[in-house]
């Protein structure tokens, strides 16, 4: 499945679409309280010896997708334009691949100090 293709689908069971700011809001708060629910599935494994329930995560981060969709809706963008404007942020910082050296440094590689 292609992202649009993700969104259009996702954008069927969206609310709160006749406000911009009212569909920010409600997928910024979403989006926080799922990413939460992904991060708790990963505490348990690592903190509270559960085994790792590999479909919950899968849902969860399904859920995180959905919001981040929808929000991408909200800009008036779709999440396909999202995804490819975060590779082009990750070919420049680092364009070898992933280094310690760059993370480390990446405000003087990259002009820039946000991830």
């Amino acid at each position: 499945m292609e992202f649009d293709e993700y969104q259009n689908l996702a954008l069927r069971t969206a609310g709160h679409r006749d406000d911009r700011r009212e569909m920010l809001t409600y997928t910024a708060l979403g989006l926080t309280g799922e990413s939460g629910e992904v991060a708790d599935v990963v505490k348990k494994v690592l903190y509270h010896g559960h085994p790792l329930d590999k479909e919950q995560l899968i849902r969860e981060m399904g859920d995180v997708l959905w919001y981040l969709a929808v929000m991408a809706e909200g800009l008036g963008t779709t999440l396909d334009h999202v995804a490819r404007e975060n590779i082009a942020k990750l070919r420049a910082r680092y364009p070898d691949g992933f280094s310690p050296a760059r993370s480390l440094n990446r405000d003087q590689v990259s002009g820039s100090p946000d991830r």
